[in-house]
């Protein structure tokens, strides 16, 4: 998700560890590869060109994880929100519908293995994810998303109802999909390690340096950065939806989907334990999906797209924390510490896209919903991209570059989705009481 101007109101900003310290672009510059982005996706893929050797200079508009990084819920899950293994396979082929899923599959693994390894310090818990069926025809879609993932080699297994009430206390609760791989973590405080970890391998991290312009010089690229340029053999964009600048090159490609987040106060003891007694990140198969997660304090941290973004901040904070209240059986309304919004990237087809936007100008983009786990993927292969390899062959396939036809208009079509979503639950809970 991008972040709106209000980014530092978010939980995050108030809880998170210090970022590392950054040096002002106060000159031309060359490097080998220039990122567009100060994201997980840009950082990670800093990180691993860093690693190489390559000279590396990462160019954010605002302040590290000001984008996506800083409004993500800090749920960690290593599938796809809309797209069964099944239907990858069915579109993509055998072989590259494989690779696709085996890089998806991994990617908590990765997130949490860079943590560890890396000490970034960012309340990271490897506790496992779980995905809950409201009702026995989401069950039965359940149990084949697991046999499927199962069939990948992945740790993913099925919970009895009565398991995932305990788990859980979800109202509505026909069993349960837990992914071991998963977990959540604080999302600002990873991607400020992530930046950290870059730069001790060597890459450049610039803050307030938004790139205005982009231009072919020689065989590379040279691109103007307030009073000063910077050429670069080889350019990465990872600015998932931002609307600004060069970053529309991207998020024209995409439908803008606005996102509210919610933070209590810390909950009492008692009821974080009735409601996460394992501490799992938890979403349903609603098509109006319901989320929650504790943080390190037991803040119940939410979410919610609203049918009309006018006026909507106060109105999805009441809808949300009502919605709290009535999924989890919460006696008192919990007292909200922070309410913020973002704007979740999606494709037409809701997988993740290399686009080829120039000789060696490359963009990805499409974690729909997936940010934590798919860009440590994202960025991994977009490392590889700009060292060389071919991009057909990568496992994230490559899209054409252009934009959605009518793009003003597919803004509105999330207030329609989420309407029909609504109704689809209403019909599909009344049809299984």
């Amino acid at each position: 998700m991008t972040a709106t101007s209000e980014y530092r109101s978010t939980s995050w900003w108030r809880t998170a560890s210090p970022p590392p310290p950054t040096a002002p672009l106060n000159a031309d510059l060359s490097v080998d590869v220039a990122v567009i982005g100060a994201g997980m996706t840009g950082l990670t893929a800093a990180w691993h060109l860093a690693r190489q050797g390559a000279r590396v200079a990462v160019l954010e508009a605002e302040a590290i994880g000001s984008g996506a990084s800083g409004v993500n819920a800090g749920f960690v899950v290593p599938n796809f929100a809309k797209v069964d293994p099944a239907a990858v396979l069915a579109r993509l082929g055998k072989e590259r519908g494989k690779r696709l899923l085996a890089l998806i599959g991994a990617g908590a693994d990765r997130v949490f293995a860079t943590v560890r390894d890396q000490a970034i310090d960012c309340d990271a818990e490897q506790v496992g994810w779980m995905q809950v069926a409201h009702t026995d025809a989401m069950l039965a879609i359940l149990r084949r998303r697991a046999e499927d993932w199962q069939a990948l080699g992945r740790p993913v297994r099925m919970l009895s109802a009565d398991e995932a009430r305990r788990r859980t206390s979800l109202r509505f609760c026909a069993g349960a999909l837990l992914d071991a791989s998963g977990g959540m973590l604080h999302p600002l405080s990873y991607v400020r390690g992530l930046a950290r970890i870059a730069i001790g391998a060597g890459a450049v991290v610039f803050e307030k340096a938004g790139v205005q312009s982009i231009e072919r010089k020689g065989a590379g690229w040279r691109l103007g950065v307030d009073r000063h340029s910077v050429e670069a053999d080889k350019v990465l964009l990872c600015t998932n939806a931002a609307e600004y600048g060069i970053a529309r090159q991207l998020s024209r490609s995409v439908v803008p989907l606005p996102v509210y987040q919610l933070a209590t106060k810390p909950l009492p003891h008692g009821v974080a334990e009735r409601i996460a007694p394992g501490r799992h990140p938890i979403a349903d198969t609603r098509a109006n999906l319901f989320t929650y997660r504790l943080d390190r304090d037991n803040r119940l941290i939410s979410g919610g797209v609203a049918m009309v973004p006018l006026g909507a901040h106060e109105r999805m904070a009441r809808m949300i924390t009502r919605r709290l209240m009535r999924e989890l059986g919460l006696v008192e309304m919990p007292a909200l510490d922070h309410v913020w919004r973002g704007t979740a990237a999606m494709t037409t087809d809701f997988l993740p896209h290399l686009y080829e936007l120039g000789p060696g100008f490359i963009g990805g983009i499409g974690c729909n919903g997936r940010g934590i786990a798919l860009t440590a993927m994202l960025g991994e292969v977009l490392a590889q991209a700009a060292s060389g390899a071919r991009l057909d062959e990568l496992p994230i396939p490559l899209a054409k570059a252009r934009p959605i036809p009518f793009h003003l208009l597919a803004r509105a079509a999330p207030s329609v989705a989420i309407a029909q979503a609504k109704w689809q639950d209403h019909l599909s809970i009344r049809g299984h009481s």
